[in-house]
């Protein structure tokens, strides 16, 4: 009799547990998605993001090509005072123009990537967190794979145009202007230097990004579920919210974003010293075109000889705030370019 009491009351507990769990919205995948609104939304919506954080990219890139450690306020200081707050956007027409091609092929890349491998991941037995953390690094890595190809030879070219007069001595009259004369001086592997190098920093970073991202959110709404369990006096289990709860809108947004910061500072910290290499590689030799550039181990001796391994994380404090910044603001954009894209407005539900 005590062990069918015992059974019953363990049954009932489960059965409320389940009914008072958290109904996160449902994920949309590359099928539920109008492709033409995708694209549409999401290149005027992040040509919006990247206007807001460009001035946050300027300052990291001549923080990483200067030959001393400068503060990140004492270097923003000299370029409104000595140029303006016109310098702080120095080549975003040109950012802007790649912004919007490259991130069409990231999003397709990482929404066709990421719906084709977790669905094998899921036949081949894993289970749907594994599944989904496999899945987004995956998709990450192939989607900054695809970018590059149109975003290294903007970077190039805009990375030129940030650091016109404290750093190179070589003018240009605008973004067709520089892209001219590194056609005419160095070729087509002029407009690609840094590629690999940019591959190896981005790539590796998205892949981390993107798992962590998967990881952190669930952590993120684990705890979300503890506090209102505790809110409503039963412990972790949710009690007082008979039912299930459905969270907000704005509480789905507040978690995404706080799981996005999260990744994105550790990736950040992670790939800092790759993505220095990657800048100099870039635009040190801006006002020597007619030279080949520096290669990898000559970047990193200099480096190393200006101001020991610590001057590989020149810069880490402005790409730190900008890709935790850009990482929340990214991926709230972008599941809201989503739900915004959906065929069935049911999934929302």
């Amino acid at each position: 009799m005590n062990l069918s009491t015992a059974a019953t009351a363990t049954a009932a507990e489960e059965e409320d547990e389940s009914q008072q769990e958290i109904h996160i919205p449902a994920d949309i995948n590359w099928e539920m998605l109008d492709k033409s609104k995708f694209f549409f939304l999401g290149a005027a919506l992040f040509s919006g993001v990247s206007a807001t954080l460009y001035p946050v990219v300027v300052l990291k890139t001549r923080q990483q090509v200067a030959l001393s450690q400068v503060p990140c306020i004492k270097t923003a200081f000299w370029i409104v005072r000595n140029e303006g707050f016109r310098g702080l956007y120095r080549g975003f027409g040109t950012s802007l123009m790649g912004t919007i091609p490259a991130r069409a092929l990231y999003m397709g890349a990482l929404e066709v990537t990421k719906s084709n491998v977790g669905t094998a991941t899921v036949k081949l037995g894993c289970p749907e967190p594994t599944a989904a953390a496999v899945a987004n690094a995956v998709a990450g890595l192939s989607a900054a794979m695809a970018a590059q190809l149109v975003w290294t030879p903007v970077d190039v070219v805009s990375q030129r145009l940030m650091i016109q007069g404290p750093v190179s001595t070589c003018k240009y009259a605008n973004g067709f202007d520089a892209f001219r004369k590194i056609i005419n001086t160095d070729g087509l592997r002029g407009l690609y230097r840094g590629f690999g190098i940019s591959i190896l920093t981005y790539a590796p970073s998205n892949a981390v990004w993107w798992a962590s991202y998967s990881v952190t959110q669930r952590l993120v709404w684990g705890g979300f579920g503890c506090y209102l369990g505790k809110k409503g006096n039963d412990g972790c289990g949710g009690g007082g919210y008979g039912g299930g709860v459905r969270p907000d809108s704005k509480t789905v947004m507040t978690v995404q974003g706080v799981s996005a910061a999260m990744a994105g500072g550790v990736s950040a910290l992670i790939t800092m010293p790759l993505d220095t290499i990657k800048t100099r590689l870039q635009v040190l030799d801006a006002d020597e075109n007619g030279r080949r550039g520096p290669t990898v181990g000559q970047t990193i001796r200099n480096l190393v000889r200006e101001g020991g391994w610590l001057a590989c994380y020149r810069g880490l404090g402005p790409r730190w705030a900008s890709m935790s910044m850009s990482a929340t603001t990214m991926i709230t954009t972008y599941e809201f370019v989503k739900r915004l894209s959906a065929k069935n407005h049911e999934v929302l539900q």
